[in-house]
């Protein structure tokens, strides 16, 4: 996946466990653990600040974008779409 989760950078600069930052952010460790593994689909906004204000950081410490192939190659609506034929493709045929 493009979006690379550093929780544990940040968890290891600020000799914190998962446990103690889920406590603080208030989520379940599991929960905190799909997230670092960067297996979660979403985050919300919420969590997302509540993480920021536990590891006194910014969301872009948290989150970084890694060129690379998406997730769902070939299967995301933005690929159907830039595939697809347009009006005028349609109309030469």
């Amino acid at each position: 996946m493009p979006i690379v989760v550093d929780i544990d950078v940040l968890l290891a600069k600020r000799k914190m466990s998962v446990g103690e930052l889920a406590e603080r952010v208030g989520i379940t460790p599991a929960n905190l653990a799909v997230l670092k593994n960067g297996r979660a689909k979403a985050v919300r906004f919420a969590t997302l600040a509540a993480l920021c204000e536990a590891l006194e950081c910014q969301p872009g410490d948290l989150l970084r974008w890694e060129a690379g192939p998406p997730a769902d190659a070939g299967g995301t609506p933005a690929a159907n779409a830039a595939n697809a034929p347009d009006a005028a493709d349609a109309m030469d045929a």
